[in-house]
């Protein structure tokens, strides 16, 4: 079955702590073994009273004592051993939850754009939350009580053949109509139970995805649409759920009838078999309660294994997202760069996204160190995908591209990224304070060189202005903040990585001219020495570059100086007149 594979994977989990694991395993044999001696003992004093007629007293006293000193040192191991079990499965599952929601945030946001772009952020978050609550829950039921119920099946059980064949021959049979019946309702119910868990998984990508973008469903109106979309999918989760239900209710029914009839059973044998002298009255107590234990154990054994079959598909979305592999692989061998020079070549590059049309067709460029390099063109064109392709957020489909001739394929992750600084078009901060967002590329910075990157991106007077100055926490996404303020902060943290390759996404588009004017100065101090890439629509801010890429359908077209390729009077020159005519035209009078 599916849930056995499942649960054998939950257990590897342990791999780390394997030594306590061994230890909770013996403690839960010893547990069994204990819990199987108590009803025994306890038949045999039954036995030795009802031989007091026929035994000298003093010999009965000496044997009661014996007996019950040695039920009272059985009882007490059990609850030495049951403690020690309880603390150290207490302990163990709540370390390892906390390893692998490390683990899985880790291995979450090492992942390439294109694992984020098709997973919704909601379901990521409900399946770390959901599926680490869920291996918690197993290893501390599996250690705490059913690893004792699988001990005492198997190994126990059959122990009780030697004491009374015909009694022990009932407990089999309610072992095996228990198997019989978990066996047929778990195959009815895994396949529905899936579905259910991923309609909850779209129910929390539905909810992070409006909450994201609150301000567009005030905006438009949606409250009511996106409020019926919700419960839409809510009704959908109720009508999958309930047959799950109804199927682990019937469980619960047949086997408590089944234990019932059991119980009856042992009674009415025992009695006909302590009438035809094959059996004591002490063996008839003793097999009450072995039936009594060990009905107890499998009924929290099947509520256990309904509660695997609800868990079992966030286990296996955990797990599958865990088993993901990066598009962007490192190889075992990969070269950690100390220093770069910064020179970028890029060598006949294609791209396509998979399945998809090509994006960039035989790129062909280098940039020297210190070289400035502007990408320009129509949206679409395939600029920001170059750059992408430079940070290794996505591999070449052809060609290659190298860093100090290096392919970017042979060096890890942390070292090309490390020698590379970006200020996006949409500046992205953290819901942190804004000392905490500018160390983000600079850990280690000194409070000096902090102010020194803030003062170079005219970031530093509106900071100071802030309630708490640099400890102020500028909310979600920097929703506490303007624009123009935002993408200082972002140019002010790339000053303060200091990074030798340098790209510039729109970097000045949020600003206004006043403020570009002087953040312009800002970042040719900064561009001075490095290799620089500008991304920009705004065709004046890269009339001081040294080359000119013009990008159309995915293929440099033209490529030069800012005057060359005015002369030219091609494609660039269109560009340049088409922003000069758009700049030319009258403003709007307001109306009075």
């Amino acid at each position: 079955m599916r849930f056995i594979a499942t649960y054998r994977q939950v257990l590897a989990l342990l791999a780390p702590d394997r030594g306590v694991a061994w230890f909770l395993a013996f403690a839960s044999l010893a547990l069994a073994g204990l819990s199987f001696l108590e009803p025994v003992l306890f038949g045999r004093v039954v036995d030795l009273l009802s031989r007091t007629d026929v035994m000298p007293a003093d010999r009965v006293w000496m044997e009661a004592t014996t007996l019950l000193g040695l039920w009272a040192a059985v009882g007490l191991a059990g609850i030495v051993a049951g403690v020690a079990t309880a603390l150290l499965a207490d302990r163990m599952a709540h370390r390892n939850r906390l390893r692998i929601m490390h683990l899985y945030f880790q291995h979450v946001l090492a992942m390439p754009l294109s694992f984020h772009g098709d997973t919704q952020t909601g379901r990521l978050m409900k399946v770390m939350l959901v599926g680490t609550d869920n291996l918690f829950s197993l290893w501390l039921s599996f250690f705490r009580e059913h690893l004792t119920t699988l001990f005492a099946v198997i190994v126990l059980l059959p122990l009780t053949l030697f004491m009374n064949w015909r009694l022990a021959s009932l407990l089999i049979v309610l072992v095996a109509v228990f198997c019989v019946v978990a066996t047929m309702v778990v195959k009815r119910t895994e396949k529905a139970q899936a579905r259910v868990e991923q309609l909850h998984s779209r129910l929390a990508g539905t909810a992070q995805d409006t909450l994201a973008n609150v301000m567009v469903v005030q905006a438009f109106t949606r409250l009511s649409a996106e409020a019926r979309l919700f419960g839409d999918i809510m009704r959908q989760v109720i009508d999958n759920q309930y047959p799950v239900l109804t199927w682990w209710a019937i469980v619960s029914v047949l086997t408590r009838s089944a234990s019932t009839i059991c119980v009856i059973s042992i009674f009415i044998l025992g009695t006909v078999l302590h009438m035809r002298g094959a059996a004591s009255v002490g063996e008839i107590v003793a097999f009450m309660g072995l039936a009594t234990l060990l009905i107890g154990r499998l009924e929290g054994a099947v509520a256990f294994l309904a509660r695997l079959v609800f868990q079992m598909p966030g286990l296996e979305e955990l797990f599958g997202i865990l088993a993901a592999k990066s598009t962007v692989p490192e190889r075992p061998d990969a070269l950690d760069l100390p220093q770069a020079q910064g020179a970028v070549a890029f060598e006949d590059v294609g791209f396509a996204y998979p399945g998809g049309p090509p994006i960039l067709t035989a790129v062909t460029f280098t940039a020297a160190p210190g070289r400035t390099i502007a990408l320009v063109g129509q949206t679409g064109a395939g600029k920001s995908t170059c750059m992408a392709l430079l940070q290794r957020l996505w591999d070449p489909s052809s060609g290659r591209i190298t860093l100090d001739g290096h392919d970017l394929r042979d060096l890890t992750l942390d070292s090309l990224r490390r020698h590379i600084g970006v200020v996006f078009q949409d500046s992205m901060l953290f819901n942190r304070t804004i000392r905490e967002n500018l160390l983000v590329g600079r850990p280690d910075a000194t409070p000096e060189q902090l102010e020194h990157a803030a003062r170079m991106a005219e970031a530093w007077d509106f900071i100071l202005r802030q309630p708490k100055g640099l400890d102020t926490t500028v909310g979600e996404r920097g929703s506490t903040l303007s624009g123009g303020q935002k993408q200082r902060l972002a140019i002010a943290r790339a000053l303060l990585k200091d990074p030798p390759v340098l790209i510039l996404d729109e970097a000045t588009s949020a600003l206004d001219t006043a403020t570009e004017a002087r953040v312009q100065k800002a970042l040719a101090a900064l561009m001075h020495g490095r290799t620089t890439f500008i991304i920009a629509h705004r065709l004046s801010t890269v009339r001081d570059a040294d080359e000119i890429l013009v990008f159309e359908s995915g293929e440099i077209v033209e490529r030069g100086g800012f005057s060359e390729l005015v002369q030219m009077d091609g494609r660039f020159a269109g560009l340049v007149k088409t922003q000069l005519a758009v700049q030319a035209l009258p403003k709007v009078p307001e109306a009075v």
